[in-house]
């Protein structure tokens, strides 16, 4: 027979079990995702578009403070390119002789050397974007892709001053003669507008080609030192400052004359060129070739920098 105090007890238990049942809340966790998961695509490229005003803000901020330390501060923008380009018409064009043949060859140097080194600058920041930002990636929990693409914004932001100087010295001395060469006038027109849409079709390929390399570097630092030199071997083979036709009639020339051609940064290079400096249309299959490769490597750059999106930041 139980006694009155083991009674109130088993009372009292019964009654706490009964309360703590009152108070039990049934909770859905479908929707719960673990911290730090890489959200679904479509969930995630919506995400990215909720950090718009970042990418922007980020852009400016970084060009204000761009260069910041320098005595002629943002001059050096506009400065550096030119330089290059006189180093390499002292080289390459008188040196060298190679501006034989080509027709305003300090325009067409002009163009090159000024757009290789926007898209440079804008790959090799954008690469670099994980790995330069990695106490951010450590400490926030945001959307990694603002950041290529906050980089390659602020690019093309800070090179506006440039490509307005690269249209200045085009249309004043680019179409200077030199000796063996036969100048051909240079004047603004309306085919000077596509620039608009090279620009921006060069921005997805730097973006793309960015995003791409950026999860590489971030995996294996030191492919940020094979970079450099791969883009180097880019400029050199996209005809900065020679013609194709030289390798017209060379043994293996048909190769090299295909290769340059599937070159998106000769397409870019060439429809400048034909529309700035020689007041023509491009051949089309220049536009055919640099829509299909910018929008095809930015598409594959963005798939292969979401699919890395759990390991970016973490400690090595």
């Amino acid at each position: 027979m139980a006694t009155p105090t083991a009674e109130r007890t088993a009372a009292q238990n019964g009654a706490d079990a009964s309360h703590e049942a009152a108070h039990v809340v049934q909770l859905d966790g479908s929707s719960l995702v673990r911290v730090g998961a890489r959200p679904r695509l479509f969930d995630y490229i919506r995400r990215l578009w909720t950090f718009r005003h970042f990418i922007i803000y980020d852009s400016h901020s970084r060009v204000q403070t761009a260069n910041s330390n320098d005595a002629m501060g943002r001059v050096w923008m506009v400065v550096n390119p030119i330089l290059s380009g006189f180093a390499y018409f002292l080289v390459f064009g008188m040196l060298l002789d190679l501006s034989r043949g080509i027709s305003n060859f300090i325009g067409y140097l002009i163009i090159g050397v000024f757009m290789f080194r926007y898209t440079t600058s804008a790959v090799s920041s954008g690469a670099s974007s994980m790995v330069s930002n990695q106490s951010v990636v450590q400490a926030f929990n945001f959307p990694r892709a603002s950041l290529p693409f906050a980089i390659n914004v602020r690019e093309l932001f800070s090179n506006v001053p440039m490509l307005l100087v690269m249209g200045v010295l085009v249309l004043t001395i680019g179409d200077v003669p030199l000796a063996g060469t036969e100048p051909t006038p240079v004047s603004v027109d309306w085919l000077w507008l596509f620039i608009f849409p090279v620009l921006a079709l060069n921005f997805l390929l730097s973006t793309g080609l960015g995003m791409l390399l950026a999860r590489a570097v971030s995996a294996y630092t030191d492919v940020k030192h094979m970079i450099s030199f791969g883009m180097r071997i880019w400029f050199y083979t996209s005809a900065v400052f020679f013609t194709v036709d030289r390798f017209a009639g060379a043994p293996g020339g048909e190769y090299i004359e295909f290769a340059m051609y599937h070159n998106p940064m000769f397409c870019v290079l060439d429809i400048i060129r034909s529309t700035w400096l020689y007041g023509e249309m491009a051949d089309p299959y220049r536009w055919v070739v640099l829509i299909t490769s910018s929008v095809s490597i930015f598409i594959i750059g963005f798939l292969v920098f979401w699919h890395g999106e759990e390991k970016y930041g973490r400690e090595r």
